[in-house]
């Protein structure tokens, strides 16, 4: 790419919107007016134009769930029970709310001229019984980390190589907010959140993962040098 196109988008990447207090996920908008760090900046800017956030929003749980290969073949009828007619059945639902996409932190290896990038993600998920008619509320959290690096070929030109991206599994943790709950419907959400945890990394994975290499693939090699130096 040419050198002023690779600066033009810089700019843009770097510049910050005018509508962007109207942004409605305010996470990112938070960290992107308030960090210090060109790469951060970039970066968050990068996943606000192209809407992680509504991404992650929109998965569709309960599908995932049931055609997944981490789980039991048919895992959603399993948890509701067999004896629920298909209507009731598909009546249930489970939809991703009041989510916080956070930047954690950046590391860098200058002699390896290596970088890793962490995101902290959290949302609730508000999975709706369809046999009692009761919402009950999980809230997820998890963390996603990215790494990259200027790789050399023959010549001594760099070039951009991006790594392993993927939700560190150590990190998944979910948690029932929803108290009030009889005991068929806790039996019902504690396997839920079972499945959930094998689940979400990859379907997080699916949707941040891609936005991150776009954005990476147009950062500009002389900007990683002078960030390392």
């Amino acid at each position: 790419m040419h050198p002023f196109w690779k600066l033009l988008i810089l700019l843009c990447l770097l510049s910050l919107p005018s509508a962007l207090h109207k942004q409605p996920w305010p996470g990112l908008a938070k960290v992107h007016a308030s960090s210090k760090s060109t790469l951060v900046r970039i970066i968050t800017q990068g996943l606000m134009k192209h809407n992680a956030e509504g991404r992650i929003q929109n998965i569709c749980l309960l599908g995932s769930l049931n055609n997944s290969k981490q789980v039991t073949a048919g895992m959603v009828a399993w948890l509701i029970g067999d004896s629920m007619s298909l209507q009731q059945q598909q009546e249930g639902s489970a939809n991703i709310n009041n989510i916080q996409l956070d930047y954690g932190r950046i590391q860098m290896s200058v002699p390896k001229e290596w970088f890793s990038a962490d995101i902290s993600l959290e949302f609730d998920i508000d999975l709706r019984v369809p046999f009692k008619n009761k919402t009950a509320t999980t809230h997820a959290r998890m963390n996603l980390s990215v790494e990259f690096w200027l790789e050399k070929d023959e010549f001594g030109r760099r070039d951009l190589a991006i790594g392993n991206c993927h939700v560190e599994p150590s990190s998944v943790h979910t948690t029932v907010l929803t108290e009030d709950l009889s005991a068929k419907v806790k039996h019902f959400v504690r396997n839920f959140r079972q499945n959930l945890e094998k689940v979400i990394p990859h379907l997080i994975e699916d949707q941040v993962c891609p936005l991150i290499g776009e954005i990476l693939r147009q950062l500009d090699v002389k900007l990683l040098k002078s960030l390392m130096e």
